[in-house]
């Protein structure tokens, strides 16, 4: 079996907290967890999200605000690797910035360090 490269993502589900996990660098794995098709898009700090293709089609609940759209569904941020086309791990920062703008006007901010 081929040795799979493991990624650090911050998974965040529909009206629940986000969770920082390891994931399978595979497009299975991202497929799984969002429930279908991916799409890719930019977000910040240098990361991306990804979320299902086709989640508005499928009437998918609201999710989360990147500032320029309402992700719905399901959906994972993940480290830009835009040097090999892909993903990579977010870094300690880039997770700290994520998750204080995810609950940047919430009384649920989580100090991740």
């Amino acid at each position: 079996m081929e040795n799979v490269e493991k990624i650090r993502v911050i998974y965040k589900k529909v009206d629940q907290k986000p969770k920082v996990i390891e994931i399978d660098n595979t497009l299975e794995s991202k497929q799984k967890l969002v429930h279908g098709l991916i799409e890719v898009c930019e977000y910040k700090f240098g990361a991306l999200v990804i979320c299902n293709e086709e989640g508005r089609l499928f009437n998918m609940k609201s999710n989360l605000d990147i500032g320029y759209e309402i992700v719905v569904g399901d959906c994972l941020i993940v480290g830009d690797d835009y040097e090999n086309s892909g993903f990579k791990s977010l870094t300690n920062e880039q997770i700290k910035q994520s998750l204080k703008d995810i609950y940047e006007n919430s009384s649920e901010y989580i100090n991740w360090c």
